[in-house]
């Protein structure tokens, strides 16, 4: 018997210790080489274990397990005789590119590790990572549809069935059961907690609000929309435009894009800005690398590939790292005004809201236009209310103006008069 050690993976600099999240094989399955078979949960992501050869498996840990980084939670016995290949699961690494805090509504096809076991199952029996996905928001089989072989259902179908929202049922025909239930915080769950609970405690944290005419934004993207997706092959959304202008008003207001450590005050000369992406496993913020660089297709490509990745849990702790600032959008779930928690070591948060139709004052008149509320919380221990508000003024201008993001915010007039 030749047996490899699967050994638990480091997660990212001063994790010592892991969570079993969910063995996706069982004792004694055969694997191949580079198949997924467990899914771990460290206090800032959650990563898989992939098996480092092929053969059959001998689990030493369970599901809920707590175990060091680098022990041994799994044997593979390359000796094992292979079974029918249609027995054998083969890997199939999912994608998403779904826009931050929108999961697809199209589900992904299953991975083979799903398919090849599904014909064990009846109709609407969950895979194991499905079963922990369900769980965790409270589903039951019959709101997901099914798309495995033989109706089984994938994490895929759980996140199609969660991007489609629900119908509330009848008051009359609810249950009248009143138990409760209990689960175990994830390490991720309890760290965020942690922090959010740090930062209100150390911080002196103020917020400062304005309204942005999302008019000239939405006109635009309306012309050019089909001509953007046609030649850099992604869609134009609000968050790049927004991304960027945070960029150039960071460059113009410093403080906002520092930090304090120790008892100085870091400023940094790029712009590293996180993007908070709602997941099953909570909230992720991975960052977006030199913006300042970046035109509005890379932004929206980058967004789009590392929200895919928060989603499918396959996000790194080093693509999470480092931001200098951070930007999060409640308004897809209908958010109209909130106070967005600083996300630490940065100094500040731009909370972006949903978009409604308000009346407004131009030109002595009074009209209608798509107004966001917008709100800037900060650090006051470096960031005074000059730096806030002109901040967040700025960011309204260049929206409002979109020809600004190109001169850092100034108008083309002004660059002409050199203003």
């Amino acid at each position: 018997m030749a047996n490899v050690e699967v050994k638990v993976p480091s997660p990212g600099e001063s994790i010592s210790e892991v969570i079993i999240a969910n063995w996706l094989v069982k004792d004694g399955d055969y694997v191949q080489n580079g198949q997924t078979i467990a899914e771990i949960d460290s206090d800032k992501a959650t990563l898989e274990i992939t098996a480092e050869a092929a053969g059959s498996v001998t689990l030493k840990a369970q599901a809920g397990d707590t175990v060091q980084v680098g022990s041994v939670v799994c044997l593979i016995d390359t000796s094992a005789p292979k079974p029918k290949e249609e027995a054998v699961a083969k890997p199939t690494p999912a994608k998403s590119s779904a826009a931050p805090a929108v999961a697809t509504a199209t589900p992904a096809k299953p991975a083979a590790s799903e398919q090849a076991t599904a014909t064990s199952y009846a109709t609407g029996t969950p895979s194991p990572a499905a079963a922990k996905m369900m769980s965790e928001q409270g589903l039951s089989a019959a709101q997901v549809n099914g798309t495995g072989p033989g109706g089984r259902i994938t994490k895929s179908d759980v996140l199609a069935a969660l991007a489609g929202g629900f119908e509330s049922a009848p008051v009359q025909a609810r249950s009248q059961n009143r138990s409760e239930r209990r689960e175990k915080m994830t390490n991720l769950r309890k760290k965020i907690s942690e922090r959010l609970v740090h930062v209100k405690n150390t911080t002196a944290m103020l917020t400062t609000f304005n309204e942005v005419n999302m008019k000239p934004v939405m006109d635009l993207r309306a012309r050019y929309k089909d001509k953007f997706k046609e030649k850099h092959g992604i869609g134009l959304g609000f968050m790049s435009f927004f991304t960027k202008a945070c960029s150039e008003a960071l460059f113009a207001f410093p403080a906002v894009n520092a930090r304090i450590e120790n008892d100085e005050i870091v400023y940094h000369d790029y712009t590293d800005i996180g993007i908070a992406v709602s997941t099953p496993k909570g909230l992720m913020v991975p960052v977006v690398r030199n913006v300042q660089s970046l035109g509005l297709a890379d932004i929206e490509k980058e967004i789009a590939t590392l929200a895919g990745k928060a989603r499918d849990g396959k996000i790194t702790v080093d693509e999470m790292n480092g931001g200098t600032f951070t930007v999060t959008n409640g308004g897809v779930f209908g958010s109209m005004l909130s106070t967005p928690i600083i996300n630490p070591p940065q100094s500040a948060i731009l909370g972006m809201h949903n978009i409604a139709d308000r009346p407004v004052a131009e030109a002595g008149q009074v009209v209608i236009r798509p107004v966001m509320f917008v709100a800037l919380s900060y650090d006051h221990r470096i960031i005074d209310g000059r730096e806030s508000v002109g901040f967040l003024v700025r960011v309204k201008e260049m929206l409002e103006n979109p020809e600004r993001i190109l001169f850092g915010g100034k108008s083309a007039e002004e660059i002409l008069l050199g203003l």
